[in-house]
């Protein structure tokens, strides 16, 4: 299994398309102040944007885009990674759930050991989210919080797997491609056969279940500028959303 596995993660009118800019002309925006004035932001922080997408859909491509811009990322796989190096917080609590044989030589998490656990054994699986989760969330609050940018984007591979990422973020922008793109994207990318692949998506969630949650949807079925081109426009749509939301509610 791929390091989501490790990982953790409001539609209601039709999803914004960042498409050609054409389109986005003809298009009318799709997110009335009511939407943002009942969202986390007006709780705690600024504008949190829930960046997901499957494997090889381009989702790392976009958050390097929204970080070009200076926009501050909160990446929970890095944060898990943290979490379950040497040293890290949830290792005493891995260590007494799953035993020695989970902890590597160094210290750390013995991550390919725990991939193939939790990809066979759903409640060896169930357990490690259960560590993992919330001290995941509990980082990716404080980092949100201390975020300077406009707005900040919380990467999160799984969140619509994990249903309570979508009740910490004002929107979910989903990166998008059909499947067969996906999987010829990562086919010997990362050392993975196809059905090794393919038996990786299946354990995500499914591309319409993606787009059934997506505030903002980019497509990435194109070519890099055209993808590029599609991730300014929504950086300059979520200025324009960050902008207002009360100064008051923001980071200090």
């Amino acid at each position: 299994m791929s390091g989501p596995i490790l990982n953790t993660g409001l539609a209601q009118s039709p999803p914004f398309m960042a498409e050609s800019s054409e389109t986005e002309r003809n298009r009318e925006p799709k997110a009335p102040q009511d939407r943002i004035e009942e969202s986390p932001a007006f709780r705690q922080g600024g504008l949190k944007i829930g960046l997901t997408g499957g494997l090889g859909s381009g989702k790392s491509t976009v958050a390097a885009r929204f970080a070009s811009h200076g926009i501050d990322i909160v990446d929970t796989d890095a944060i898990a990674r943290e979490l379950a190096a040497p040293g890290g917080a949830a290792i005493p609590a891995l260590r007494a759930v799953f035993g020695e044989s989970a902890i590597a030589a160094d210290g750390g998490l013995d991550r390919a050991r725990m991939r193939a656990l939790a990809f066979a054994d759903r409640d060896a699986r169930a357990r490690l989210e259960g560590i993992l989760h919330p001290l995941i969330g509990a980082e990716s609050l404080r980092r949100s919080s201390a975020a300077r940018s406009p707005y900040v984007i919380i990467d999160v591979p799984l969140l619509v797997e994990t249903g309570h990422w979508r009740k910490r973020c004002d929107r979910v922008c989903v990166v998008d491609c059909p499947l067969e793109l996906q999987i010829s994207r990562v086919v010997g990318r990362d050392g993975h056969s196809r059905n090794e692949i393919e038996a990786i998506l299946a354990a995500q969630a499914s591309r319409e279940a993606r787009l059934a949650v997506a505030d903002d949807v980019i497509d990435n079925s194109g070519t890099l500028d055209d993808l590029l081109t599609r991730v300014d426009a929504l950086h300059a749509r979520y200025l324009a959303l960050a902008a207002v939301i009360p100064s008051a509610s923001r980071a200090t």
